[in-house]
């Protein structure tokens, strides 16, 4: 009987995943061209690849990916998803050189310092895909009913496609992480992606129902919203399909972007949801002090994370 029950979940979540990837609308896919390898540079304690990837058949997209030096092997890899902040200029490069809100050390430095892999992409109209404005591309992926957070996602998809056909990546250790936009990509992408086992998240534990009760709409820009989202899901049923696969969610107290009432009301429902499928410890909800930012506890946080689960 527990096995039936097991097997009915599986089918169930497995349903709901492909309703909403449905829901993230027509998806471009790869058009055939080789992976660029344009560049390799010396970093320190790991090599920085610069990448040239087709992801989804309209553009080529830039990418990083650092080894540490000290790889023996096969390593896991931690998939780095870049914030937003309205600096469209960096995109990717906030893998190597954190912006203000991080901490100083880079992500780049401290994952490949633990032993990982570490890789980010330029998000549509970032870094190296600057061109036509946020606005401009939310605008016309609505006209082609491609919505540009689900563009975002499946770019992300595709990486990890890419990712994980190098032999230098374990592909039985993936994790994701991000702040912000960065924080959201990261939970989004883990849910609608099986092959990603970890997931963690920084000030992006927003509940889209709490922020229209609040009227915080605003603290999240347009990119993020999907036609229709509400009349097929909650936060929550998208939050769910990440179970029981551990995840590490940290919001600052006093971040505005994300709401009390809708981080609690989340972290109720994992919990619960957790506790159904047996992994009671998989999931950690982690309040920081501070707002919109990651602190030097929230460093400490993911990094003890990562060591435990991948």
């Amino acid at each position: 009987m527990e096995k039936i029950k097991k097997q009915n979940v599986a089918k169930k979540m497995e349903n709901k995943r492909n309703e909403l990837i449905v829901l993230l609308g027509e998806r471009n896919l790869p058009g055939g061209n080789a992976p660029l390898v344009v560049r390799g540079d010396d970093c320190g304690g790991y090599i920085l690849e610069t990448l040239m990837l087709d992801l989804n058949g309209v553009e080529l997209v830039p990418a990083y990916l650092a080894f540490p030096k000290t790889a023996n092997g096969k390593v896991p890899l931690v998939l780095f998803n870049h914030s937003h902040g309205g600096n469209f200029e960096k995109g990717k490069d906030e893998l190597i050189k954190s912006s203000g809100y991080l901490q100083k050390k880079s992500f780049a430095d401290e994952i490949t310092g633990l032993g990982y892999a570490a890789a980010c992409i330029d998000m549509w109209g970032f870094g190296g895909r600057q061109g036509k404005k946020e606005s401009e591309l939310v605008k016309e992926s609505l006209l082609y009913g491609r919505p540009l957070w689900g563009m975002r996602i499946f770019d992300n998809i595709e990486f990890l496609s890419y990712l994980l056909t190098r032999e230098e990546i374990d592909e039985t250790r993936i994790a994701s992480i991000g702040m912000s936009m960065g924080g959201l990509m990261s939970w989004w992408h883990t849910a609608v992606d099986e092959r990603i086992k970890i997931s963690v998240d920084i000030a992006a534990q927003v509940e889209v129902e709490a922020l229209i009760k609040c009227r915080k709409l605003d603290k999240h820009n347009f990119y993020y919203y999907l036609p229709g989202f509400l009349k097929h899901f909650s936060t929550l049923d998208v939050q769910k399909l990440i179970a029981p696969r551990p995840r590490l969610s940290i919001y600052g107290k006093d971040d505005e972007g994300c709401p009390a009432d809708g981080v609690k009301n989340l972290e109720e429902g994992l919990k619960l949801c957790y506790k159904e499928l047996s992994a009671e410890g998989n999931f950690i909800g982690a309040a920081v002090t501070g707002g919109h930012q990651e602190t030097a506890e929230t460093r400490k946080l993911w990094i003890e994370f990562l060591k435990d689960n991948l």
